[in-house]
């Protein structure tokens, strides 16, 4: 099911940086943009190092990564916003965008995120789970947890052609 046949894209909403600053999604218009759920303290935080690595491999041609903090699972991101954005870029040289920890399932989900599990296979069922969405905004593909970045470097590559 694409996110086209739900009348909207990732680009109608704005999110708040990890800095507290408003930001349109529609600002990665025209770029290829995966958005994962992150989390400090999960067995698959080291996913960071390789996500860092798409994003330096890629950037240049229009990847831009969008990484959520979410404490859904667990507690594994008990952090405040400003112990994060420290963590990720001191541990893991994090330099792709960061956003404001939300929630991405339950009650008080993020609206971001009830639209893209609304339209890519349902609840988010743990930390690092990535979308992968295309220049105009629709969801291409959804890769659970388990996936590795290193994993993703062919769809990534291959989406970038497109």
């Amino acid at each position: 099911m694409s996110s086209a046949m739900f009348g909207g894209s990732v680009y109608d909403f704005t999110m708040k940086s990890i800095d507290g600053k408003a930001t349109p999604l529609s600002s990665f218009k025209g770029k290829l943009v995966l958005v994962v759920n992150v989390a400090s303290q999960c067995g698959f935080t080291p996913q960071y190092k390789g996500l860092e690595a798409l994003y330096e491999k890629y950037k240049d041609q229009g990847l831009v990564i969008a990484g959520f903090p979410a404490n859904n699972f667990m507690a594994q991101e008990p952090g405040t916003d400003e112990e994060i954005k420290t963590f990720c870029s001191t541990k893991y040289n994090v330099t792709f965008p960061m956003f404001s920890k939300i929630s991405v399932k339950g009650a008080d989900q993020a609206p971001l995120y009830k639209f893209l599990t609304e339209t890519s296979g349902g609840d988010i069922k743990w930390n690092f789970t990535k979308f992968l969405v295309d220049r105009n905004g629709n969801i291409l593909q959804r890769f659970e947890p388990a996936v590795t970045p290193e994993q993703m470097d062919s769809a990534i590559a291959k989406a970038l052609k497109q």
